[in-house]
C-alpha cells in the first residue's frame, strides 16, 4: 500500500471496498431490474468501476474482497430491492449517492489541503453528478420511494412500542395467554391509530399539493410533478407495517415465551437490521440510529416492567 500522507490504512481500504460494494451491487441488480433502471444501471457501473480502480491505484491495494459483514450487507439490500421492486431500486440508488457524498464530503474536508483532498474532489464531482442523474430519473417516472421508508419506520415503531407493552403485560399478569391477548389487543389498536394519523396527515398535505396545482394551471405553468400517493394507500401501508412490527416481540409469547427475554432478544436483533436499514436510506450514521433504538427499548422495557409489577402490586392485579 503506498503511503499516503495522513491517511491510514484503515481508511485506504474502506474506500475500495465500498466502491467495491456499490459495483457488486449494481452489477446484481442487472439481474432483476427493469429497462428503465437498466439504463440507470449502465451509466452508473463504469463510473464505480472507475472509482474502485482509481483508489485502488491511488493507495497501491491489490486485489480486494468483500468481507463477511459487506456480504451480508449486499444480500440483504438486494433482497430489499427484489421485494418492493423498481422503487426499492430507486431507493436503494438515491441511498447509496447520499451516502456516499456525505462520506467524501467528511473526507475532504478532513485532507482538503492535501494530495488526498485533490483526490477526494474528483470522486465528490462524479458522485454529484450521479445524485442529479437519478433523482431527476426518480422525478420523471413519478415514482414514490418514500414509501418504502414509511414501511421501515412503521414496522419500527410498532416492534418497539409493543415490547413495551409486552413487557408490561408479563409483569402485571404473569400469564401466557393473558399478555398474549393484551398484546394483539394493543397492536390492533395502535396500527389502527397509526394508520388513521397518516391518512389525516397525508390528506392534509394532498390537499396543499391540489392548491399548489391548481394555481400553477390557472397560470399556465406546469408544476412538473406527478400524481402523490393516496392518502388511503400511504395509511394502509403504514398501518400493515406496524402491525408487521408489533407481531415480533408477541410470537415469542405465541410460541410458549413464558417472560420478556426472549421477546427482547428477537427484538433487539430485528431492530439492529432494521435501524441500520432506516439510518442508511435516510442518510444518517447507523451506529447512532441503532444506539438510540436500543436505548428506547431498554427505556421502554424497563419503564413498563415497572409500572407493571406496581400494578400488580398495589392494585392486586392477578390471573386465575
Amino acid at each position: 500500500m503506498n503511503n499516503i500522507e495522513g491517511v491510514d490504512e484503515k481508511l485506504a481500504r474502506k474506500l475500495v471496498l465500498d466502491e467495491l460494494f456499490d459495483l457488486m451491487l449494481y452489477k446484481n441488480l442487472l439481474k432483476f431490474a427493469d429497462e428503465d433502471e437498466i439504463r440507470i444501471l449502465e451509466k452508473l457501473i463504469p463510473v464505480e468501476s472507475g472509482h474502485f480502480a482509481f483508489w485502488k491505484d491511488f493507495f497501491g491495494i491489490e486485489e480486494e474482497e468483500l468481507n463477511f459483514l459487506r456480504v451480508v450487507k449486499l444480500y440483504v439490500f438486494l433482497a430489499i430491492c427484489r421485494v418492493f421492486g423498481r422503487p426499492g431500486i430507486h431507493l436503494m440508488l438515491e441511498a447509496l449517492e447520499i451516502n456516499g457524498i456525505k462520506k467524501y464530503l467528511d473526507v475532504w474536508k478532513q485532507y482538503e489541503d492535501k494530495e488526498m483532498g485533490s483526490a477526494v474532489r474528483k470522486i465528490l464531482e462524479d458522485e454529484f453528478k450521479h445524485e442529479d442523474e437519478i433523482v431527476s430519473e426518480y422525478e420523471r417516472r413519478k415514482i414514490h420511494p418514500e414509501r418504502i421508508r414509511d414501511i421501515f419506520l412503521g414496522f419500527n415503531d410498532g416492534l418497539v412500542e409493543i415490547l413495551g407493552a409486552v413487557s408490561g403485560f408479563f409483569a402485571a399478569f404473569h400469564d401466557q395467554t393473558s399478555v398474549l391477548i393484551a398484546g394483539l389487543t394493543v397492536g390492533v389498536a395502535g396500527s389502527i391509530s397509526m394508520a388513521a394519523s397518516v391518512f389525516a396527515s397525508s390528506s392534509s398535505a394532498t390537499e396543499v399539493e391540489n392548491r399548489e396545482k391548481e394555481k400553477m394551471l390557472f397560470l399556465g405553468q406546469s408544476d412538473g410533478n406527478g400524481e402523490s400517493p393516496k392518502p388511503i394507500t400511504s395509511a394502509v401501508v403504514v398501518g400493515i407495517s406496524y402491525f408487521i412490527g408489533a407481531m415480533m416481540p408477541i410470537l415469542p409469547v405465541f410460541f410458549g415465551a413464558k417472560n420478556i427475554l426472549l421477546s427482547v432478544t428477537v427484538s433487539a436483533f430485528i431492530i439492529i437490521l432494521v435501524s441500520y436499514i432506516v439510518a442508511f436510506l435516510s442518510g444518517m450514521r447507523p451506529a447512532r440510529r441503532i444506539m438510540s433504538n436500543l436505548f428506547i427499548i431498554a427505556l421502554a422495557v424497563s419503564a413498563t416492567y415497572l409500572l407493571g409489577t406496581l400494578a400488580k402490586s398495589f392494585f392486586g392485579i392477578s390471573v386465575g
